[in-house]
């Protein structure tokens, strides 16, 4: 009788033993879950991180033609004091040669050093000089983020807050009945960090 007994206590502690084994496994299975969810919370986060990022590109964008736009307005109000004072908007051959369809901001530069010496009235188109033959400044002071090269130095044209040459042509002036051009008087434009044919993203006078 007692042996039975002694059986049957061992019987049950070998069915907790077994038992405790059971339960470790369940636990190992609730850690690999974990790592799972884990992973889809990482997932979630860079997903959140590229929306954000995103965002802020708009915004800086949006800002920078903002910009654009008020200094267009700015250079334009000069040009129609430079014409008060003078009679005629600041002509050359490179700007009545310069095609506002032109895509290439690079197309620009030379014209823009053109605009930048007859509005600013830095003769030799260095800011850091100053020469006998320096004459009216129309533009007021300018900040050196609008201006191009950086540091300043010689050949300086004024730049678009995406870091380009604004165009500024004449072309439409100087031959009224041509096809090149789009205003009678000057047409002054940045094509918005963007080299694209379609004009409708670019920021001008037109």
């Amino acid at each position: 009788m007692t042996n039975r007994k002694q059986s049957a206590s061992f019987d049950i502690r070998r069915f907790h033993i077994h038992s405790s084994f059971v339960i470790r496994a369940s636990s190992f299975r609730n850690s690999a879950v974990t790592i799972i969810e884990l992973l889809v919370v990482i997932i979630i986060i860079l997903i959140l991180a590229g929306l954000i990022l995103s965002i802020s590109s708009y915004v800086q964008n949006k800002g920078a033609r903002a910009r654009a736009e008020t200094e267009i307005a700015a250079m334009s109000a000069a040009l129609e004091s430079y014409k008060a004072d003078n009679g005629i908007y600041p002509t050359s051959a490179n700007t009545n040669a310069l095609d506002p369809a032109t895509t290439n901001p690079s197309s620009y530069v030379t014209a823009c050093q053109y605009l930048y010496i007859q509005l600013s009235g830095d003769s030799d188109g260095n800011p850091t000089t100053t020469t006998s033959s320096d004459t009216k400044n129309y533009l007021g002071v300018l900040k050196p983020n609008m201006l191009k090269p950086s540091p300043p130095g010689a050949n300086t044209y004024i730049r678009d807050p995406f870091g380009n040459s604004y165009g500024y042509s004449t072309a439409k002036a100087s031959n009224p009945s041509g096809s090149v051009g789009n205003n009678p008087t000057f047409d002054l434009w940045s094509t918005g960090g963007s080299i694209t044919s379609d004009t409708s993203k670019w920021v001008k006078n037109w």
